[in-house]
């Protein structure tokens, strides 16, 4: 939809109400560490945490590709949308007024505004419709199908909205058309209707199904499941894909679930809705179930925000398509697990049972609990399933479960875990014999050591090439980016940097540098000269340039060298000004030599007198920067500071 220009206070209160650490979180597996967060950058791969996440700042950075900035600028450069789309989207997130620009317009987009709570509207009245026709005599089969099938409580039915779609073919749209009212195409928009393939009209798209709603983490309703009672295929049918509804990103029950996982620090997945139906009604709150695809990294990153040591168990059945079940669920997650980033296990429930018809049998959510307590890491898993109903005496069968291994444990990122692994499996495919166990497992890490590894590490080498860079050009650089992080971070010295710029008639010659200092000017007269505050209002007014804040960023944060080099601030002012004055007169210089070399002496003596001069004064300029400089930048940069 078309935006008109946000007002500033929108953008200012959007600011104030974002916690960037939830937000990031969304995305990224980040871990405390002292008053931060880290984690693996979504920006670039990389194998150890270089991402940084400060509560204090309300920012981000990331000292591997130098990306960072805010909230709204984490979601403008990762989803690659427009700055006002995102604030947009923030506000409605957090229920915040919109102000724009331009009044005339405002209209316009609180009515586009309105759209998802209208939709969220319909889906509560849908959602009510089916409870109330679960209690009437047309729901009499599934409420009896829920309680006595299911075993399942009023409490529970009522907690988790259970319903019923009657049969018809157009029951549900009479009721929410022609007595709510609502459009038609509102009501097809949120799923609950579907277009006729032949002819003209609308349908019900539930139909003599059990309806279980699906909720967002803030509880709205987002979509429907719905189980047959009947033959009718498929068992499970889903709401399709709407505004409000992504299968994706969303988690049954996850709005349940998210307060026992915080505080268990645990998060469990199942397979089906009456599994996590089921463990709810049982005490086992912290249970959430997927959609019937693989778990997306969207979905794991929601759970872990809840889980400080990132632990998840995913229970599926026990049986071959449970396996499969399971192995198909761990989609994009496994990367995570295998970087150490996510404490994956899985739990095979005995006898093939799924969730449910375990507690059925057990009578009792102890055993289970216990079984969650005792569930293997994924790596074990899957070492189990290597060697499950494989006969290590038949030669084939020993090579398929080694080449197995060593594509699995290839796959480990961290070097300590990969040898445990080692060991582990050694241990196994030796049957018990010890004398043959340590050469197995020199032998698997041997493997994994082989050429593909240095291949890669070749390649990586390969696509690493840089475009040559001036010495010159790249001391200027270093010099503006020196002493515009000693003006940002140390307020005091700012005045002192200001003369020196005025009275040496020096500018910032890089580009990204000369966009930084003009804002650094604008700014200028709305605060103090030595305001802490600078860097934060920065981070605003580049609010709508993401470009070129990503390109200066690493200017606004500090590691560990650049926190010693503004220790010596009043030596890197006089070496960095003084590069840059020597700079500019090696332009003039140059500049003035090639005006004069084309310029006649006996047509035009005046401009052939005035260039030389030019020449000369340039030079002569260049000699007293040299000669009176204590310490040129090269020797600053390179010499070993003692603080």
């Amino acid at each position: 939809m078309s935006i008109p220009r946000l007002h500033p206070d929108t953008i200012e209160a959007v600011k104030q109400r974002v916690d960037i650490v939830d937000l990031v979180s969304e995305r990224v597996v980040l871990r405390k560490r002292g008053r931060e967060f880290v984690g693996l950058c979504p920006f670039h791969e990389e194998k150890s945490p270089s991402f940084t996440v400060s509560p204090a700042k309300q920012m981000y950075y990331c000292f591997g590709c130098g990306a960072g900035g805010n909230g709204i600028t984490f979601l403008t450069e990762l989803d690659k949308r427009s700055f006002s789309e995102v604030v947009l989207d923030l506000a409605r997130r957090y229920n915040l007024s919109v102000k724009t620009l331009e009044p005339e317009k405002h209209q316009e987009l609180e009515r586009q505004l309105s759209l998802k709570q209208q939709l969220y509207e319909i889906l509560a009245v849908t959602a009510s419709f089916y409870q109330h026709a679960l209690r009437q005599q047309e729901g009499k089969q599934a409420l009896e199908y829920l309680k006595s099938s299911r075993k399942l409580s009023d409490q529970t039915i009522q907690q988790f909205q259970l319903g019923y779609a009657p049969a018809g073919w157009q029951t549900l749209y009479h009721y929410l058309i022609e007595v709510k009212g609502y459009s038609v195409k509102l009501v097809e928009e949120v799923g609950a209707i579907a277009p006729r393939k032949k002819g003209s009209g609308y349908y019900d798209r539930f139909r003599e199904r059990l309806i279980i709603p699906i909720c967002d983490p803030q509880s709205r309703i987002v979509g429907f499941g719905g189980r047959t009672l009947t033959d009718e295929e498929p068992k499970y049918l889903n709401s399709p894909e709407t505004p409000v509804f992504d299968k994706g990103k969303t988690l049954f029950a996850l709005d349940k679930a998210k307060d026992a996982i915080a505080k268990q620090d645990r998060a469990v997945i199942v397979e089906g809705y009456f599994d996590a139906i089921a463990l709810h009604a049982a005490g086992i709150t912290n249970v959430v179930a997927s959609l019937g695809t693989a778990l997306s990294a969207d979905q794991i990153k929601q759970l872990l925000r809840y889980s400080p040591s990132k632990q998840v168990i995913l229970n599926f059945d026990a049986d071959a398509a449970g396996t499969k079940a399971a192995e198909r669920a761990i989609g994009e997650i496994a990367n995570l697990a295998y970087k150490g980033q996510v404490q994956l296990r899985v739990l095979n429930l005995p006898q093939g049972k799924d969730a449910d018809d375990f507690l059925k049998i057990s009578g009792t959510p102890e055993p289970y609990r216990q079984l969650l307590a005792d569930a293997p890491l994924w790596i074990d898993w899957q070492i189990q399933q290597i060697f499950k109903n494989r006969n290590l005496k038949q030669a084939d069968e020993f090579q398929q479960a080694t080449a197995q291994l060593i594509e699995l444990l290839g796959q480990i990122e961290n070097s300590t875990s990969r040898t445990y692994y080692c060991d582990r499996s050694a241990q196994l495919l030796s049957q018990g014999n010890s004398r043959l166990a340590p050469q197995l497992a020199r032998d698997l890490l041997a493997q994994l050591k082989k050429p593909r590894r240095r291949q890669d590490k070749r390649e990586e080498k390969k696509t690493a090439i840089t475009l040559p860079v001036s010495r010159e050009q790249t001391l200027l650089q270093q010099a503006e980016s020196l002493l515009l992080r000693v003006y940002l971070h140390c307020p005091d010295y700012r005045p002192e940097i200001i003369r020196i710029l005025a009275d040496k008639g020096l500018k910032f010659i890089i580009a990204r540098h000369q966009f930084l200092w003009s804002q650094i000017l604008t700014v200028r007269d709305s605060l103090a000269i030595t305001s802490p505050e600078l860097i934060s209002k920065l981070q605003d007014e580049y609010l709508p340039f993401p470009h070129q804040m990503s390109r200066v960023q690493t200017l606004f944060h500090l590691d560990e060298k650049t926190q010693r080099d503004i220790g010596r601030a009043p030596l890197i002012i006089k070496a960095a000004t003084a590069c840059m004055e020597r700079t500019m007169c090696e332009q003039r210089s140059r500049y003035a030599l090639e005006r004069w070399e084309k310029t006649n002496p006996h047509s035009d003596p005046q401009s052939w007198q005035f260039y030389y001069n030019q020449f000369y004064q340039a030079k002569q300029r260049i000699m007293e920067i040299d000669k009176c400089r204590q310490v040129t930048l090269l020797d600053l940069i390179q010499q070993p500071w003692e603080g």
